[in-house]
């Protein structure tokens, strides 16, 4: 059938990207599409379906990632051959190294994964290792919070963190969860950034919150678009990502975010802050005379703000080692509650390795190392792509934003795939596309320079492609 393809999408839980690649893997198994078969193009489907472009190009491209489908130029979105054969004269099985993935912000790990070993085999001799055999408090051991307070006093800027108050959670998106939980119901608004972290939107999605975006500028969330919304009393809650925003690389100045506190304070609002990539932004910045650090919203606000952080942006995600800090002790108990009720207790071993790189400085050293390498990436995509690039704040930030009208966004996501470049749909981030759009660029996960540099020659020569298309059609 290939091409005239309509699957099925189940009534069930998840997003409509994860039921899309069911019904293709099911439609597969079956026999309903065979190898060889060319499927609908992306924005064929979509328009069959009735959802967004980079809904599609998410489910394709999950689905070559398990060796489902390939794409290449000039033939399409192909299903492959499981067994090894084909029914035409197109490859179905190029080399998954082939593939440059640019969809996951996360830090290049190679000090991290090398110190990794190391620190297990210390751990060994550490007395006190038989206690992280058992279960950990519901808000962690005291010496890894009182650990993660400094940490984030230290390269966060949070001046004053209060461990008390502090819970370590599964990762940052853990923690956010955790802190909407107390301050919505099913149903609320949260108001965010036109462009947002996509991990917001899963979350929403998940637990029927409905987000609002609203206008930014070149430091991010507009204070009188703030104050606009929170007077119509559509929303108490709000979530912002002050520094090196996900996905515009934007940060808030001291001005900004007091501006923004201005408006909580004068509608109580509730604030979530995430603040993953403060380390990458902080660390790496020379101090200059006469000169005060950028302190987080928590420091300025921290009787209305729930501060989410983690280790994975400045370390390792993998250790899986979030930060939450509430606004007083009512809230910690009740966020104690839910992580009894929930999973007992976070993992404690994460939270250990990362007490034990920042006691002994190896922290440091690898934070000093991403720091490095970011800069080296970030200044190479800014060499290739020149003026279309939207410059980061911080020259650190592994993900760089390209402004571009949502429909150009979704075309060069879905041309870039077919040269195996793997590009986030501009819809994974976008709330309010017609007050923002673009395509967000990880540059941490390449497995080299080398291959982040064809990625990005692959992006400015599609860019420069439609720039052409476009001239023509104004002639």
């Amino acid at each position: 059938m290939g091409k005239d393809w309509i699957p099925a999408l189940q009534e069930r839980t998840g997003t409509i990207h994860d039921r899309l690649l069911t019904a293709l893997e099911h439609d597969i198994d079956s026999g309903k599409l065979k190898p060889g078969d060319r499927l609908p193009s992306h924005r064929e489907l979509a328009h069959r379906l009735g959802i967004g472009i980079g809904t599609v190009t998410k489910a394709y491209v999950a689905a070559e990632r398990r060796g489902l489908l390939v794409s290449r130029v000039g033939s399409g979105t192909i299903v492959a051959d499981i067994a090894g054969s084909t029914t035409s004269n197109v490859t179905l099985h190029p080399s998954a190294a082939e593939m440059i993935d640019l969809t996951l912000n996360l830090p290049p790990l190679t000090v991290a994964a090398e110190r990794l070993a190391e620190t297990l085999a210390r751990l060994r001799r550490n007395p006190s290792i038989h206690e992280y055999a058992t279960f950990a408090p519901h808000a962690g051991f005291e010496r890894d919070r009182r650990a993660a307070a400094a940490w984030l006093e230290r390269t966060a800027h949070l001046e004053g963190a209060d461990w008390h108050r502090l819970l370590l959670c599964t990762g940052a998106q853990h923690a956010m969860s955790l802190a909407l939980e107390q301050i919505c119901r099913p149903g609320d608004v949260v108001m965010t950034e036109a462009a947002t972290f996509h991990g917001m939107k899963s979350l929403a999605e998940y637990r029927g919150y409905r987000l609002v975006g609203l206008p930014m500028d070149e430091e991010g969330l507009l204070p009188e678009a703030l104050d606009r919304a929170a007077a119509s009393g559509i929303s108490r809650v709000v979530y912002t990502q002050p520094t090196l925003h996900n996905p515009t690389a934007r940060t808030m100045t001291p001005a900004r975010r007091n501006e923004i506190v201005s408006v909580a304070r004068r509608h109580n609002l509730w604030i979530l802050e995430g603040d993953i990539y403060a380390a990458l932004a902080w660390c790496g910045e020379k101090p200059r005379p006469n000169t005060v650090p950028v302190h987080p919203i928590a420091h300025l606000a921290p009787e209305r703000t729930f501060y989410a952080s983690s280790m994975s942006k400045a370390l390792a995600p993998g250790l899986r080692a979030g930060f939450l800090i509430v606004p007083d002790r009512e809230y910690f108990e009740k966020v104690w509650s839910a992580i009894r009720a929930t999973c007992y207790a976070a993992s404690a071993l994460g939270p250990l390795v990362a007490t034990q790189w920042i006691e002994d400085g190896t922290a440091d050293e690898i934070i000093a190392s991403v720091i490095r390498e970011a800069s080296t990436r970030t200044a190479l995509a800014e060499r290739v792509l020149g003026a279309v690039l939207e410059k980061p704040s911080h020259p650190a930030s592994f993900h760089v934003w390209i402004p571009l009208p949502e429909a150009e966004a979704e075309q060069i996501a879905g041309r870039a795939l077919r040269q195996r470049v793997v590009l986030t749909p501009p819809s994974a981030s976008l709330i309010d596309a017609q007050l923002i759009s673009g395509i967000r660029l990880c540059l941490g996960t390449a497995p080299n320079r080398a291959a982040l540099q064809r990625a990005l020659d692959v992006v400015a020569t599609l860019l420069s492609s439609n720039i052409d298309d476009r001239s023509r059609s104004v002639v």
